[in-house]
């Protein structure tokens, strides 16, 4: 029957925050919640976090001088295999996200390679708008001579028209 944290944590005479850390820790599978939302901890999550837990427990009890009855071979065999399941699920998102990864740096890349494509293509087409620009300036430029004509004589009238506009040509 599920149990909840603060259950565990009585039983195991450690803090609920222990037993919380563990509990966090678990593959989503292992974790779940009552209908008013509070986390329960399975059967098994419940041998899992045992296992952790009595551990450091082993270790202090090691400390003080007595021993703790090992395990029996059908439990061991439990925790191996809710241990191999948690591995194989942990190599499953692990393998999903990396595929996940794969895709997104494929994509990058392929908009790397329109990128560079586009950028290429703009600057061949500046330069042929620029060798265009050049023959057409070439067509309309006048030839020497006749420009310099050209020019002189639209100085003369400048000047011209200057001198008409002084105040004493009104009267």
């Amino acid at each position: 029957m599920p149990k909840t944290i603060r259950e565990l944590a009585d039983e195991l005479k450690v803090s609920k925050q222990t037993i919380q850390y563990h509990y966090q820790r678990l593959p989503t599978k292992n974790r779940q919640k009552d209908s008013q939302g509070t986390n329960m901890i399975s059967p098994i999550a419940e041998k899992i976090i045992r296992g952790k837990v009595a551990k450091p427990l082993v270790a202090k009890s090691q400390q003080t001088g007595s021993r703790k009855v090992p395990k029996t071979s059908k439990e061991n065999n439990e925790l191996i295999t809710t241990l191999r399941r948690e591995v194989e699920d942990l190599k499953f998102q692990r393998d999903k996200q990396l595929a996940t990864k794969d895709r997104q740096i494929d994509h990058l890349t392929k908009l790397i390679d329109q990128q560079q494509q586009l950028q290429l293509t703009t600057v061949e087409e500046n330069r042929e708008l620029k060798a265009h620009i050049q023959k057409i300036s070439g067509l309309l430029e006048p030839s020497g001579p006749f420009q310099k004509r050209q020019n002189n004589a639209s100085e003369e009238d400048v000047y011209k028209n200057k001198s008409n506009k002084n105040w004493w040509h009104f009267w």
